[in-house]
């Protein structure tokens, strides 16, 4: 199993979307939600992924494709 820990921003026609359902639905992404501050025009979330490596590429990939900017939090990787 991968873990990563990432800062997402959200534009704001994506705020009403139910991004982390299909990181969990399609993608099989354990999501964890340590900081978030989600608004009508404008969001961003800390998150803790884990899911096997393949997996976890193709969610973070896919958010990306998007729109959902994605921040790697650099040093702060969860360890088993």
């Amino acid at each position: 199993m991968a873990r990563a820990r990432v800062r997402l921003t959200f534009p704001s026609e994506l705020v009403q979307q139910p991004i982390i359902y299909r990181l969990v639905s399609d993608f099989g992404i354990v999501p964890n939600i340590r900081r978030a501050d989600v608004r009508a025009d404008h969001g961003w979330m800390v998150l803790e992924l884990e899911a096997p490596d393949d997996k976890l590429g193709q969610g973070v990939a896919w958010l990306r494709q998007q729109g959902i900017k994605v921040d790697p939090i650099e040093g702060d990787m969860v360890l088993p």
